[in-house]
């Protein structure tokens, strides 16, 4: 900046110098010619040393298709993070509607014979709402699974490209990020399976006590006919 402005100064002391001339020779002449082109020259020529220039590099067409590649994997790695992240929270989801589901299923077991027709009524429609919630869950882990499978083939086939272009880094990053995605769904898909594993478990136990109450119904309906056919012996 202080070198601008000295070259400013510098130019406005020409030009008043010059204006001083032509003011006392109105025939404009060869010094005057001379002088023009001078001031034109350092007026070009101190406005370029002025103004700051970035050289831009010669890429080559190798370096141009590295930091394509580059680029591919990095918005592939942002669409795996995206449906990874996705299904893990849709996995989770699924899996606390399910443990809810046995909560509810148990406590009815646990109150048989308990509960009035309203009570068991109000519990089996929050069951049956239950039910239909962890359906949605299922359709959305599906569909989630869907887009994480193509986000996986897409971070493939990128790191692959990157990798034929020369960008080594690039494809070993994304292979790295593949991998952990994969483990991240992995442990979500687990816990899942563990859920599905303990409903099954509770609607076996649900067959079991349902029998064994029906069981005790029938014994006390006939131990209450008994005395109503000795009476009608008698």
């Amino acid at each position: 900046m202080a070198a601008l402005r000295t070259v400013t100064s510098y130019l406005r002391l020409l030009r008043s110098s010059a204006r001083f001339l032509v003011n006392n020779n109105r025939k404009p002449g060869k010094w005057t010619n001379i002088l023009y082109s001078s001031i034109a020259s350092l007026t070009v020529g101190g406005g370029l040393c002025a103004i700051p220039f970035k050289q831009v590099d010669n890429l080559s067409h190798d370096s141009l298709v590295k930091r394509a590649a580059s680029l591919v994997t990095d918005s592939s790695s942002t669409f795996l993070s995206q449906a990874t992240l996705a299904l893990i929270d849709t996995f989770t989801e699924y899996s606390k509607a399910v443990h809810t589901l046995i909560a509810l299923q148990r406590r009815y077991l646990d109150s048989l014979g308990k509960l009035t027709p309203a009570e068991e009524d109000t519990i089996w429609q929050v069951i049956i709402g239950q039910r239909a919630q962890i359906s949605e869950r299922q359709d959305e882990c599906k569909r989630f699974e869907l887009t994480w499978i193509t986000a996986v083939r897409l971070c493939e086939t990128a790191a692959e490209a990157a990798y034929t272009s020369g960008a080594e880094h690039a494809s070993i990053t994304m292979r790295t990020n593949i991998q952990v995605a994969e483990t991240q769904v992995e442990e979500a898909r687990k816990l899942s399976a563990d859920a599905d594993k303990k409903l099954a478990e509770t609607k076996v136990m649900e067959v079991e006590r349902m029998a064994q109450y029906a069981a005790s119904l029938e014994n006390t309906n006939e131990e209450e006919e008994i005395p109503e056919a000795y009476l009608r012996e008698d």
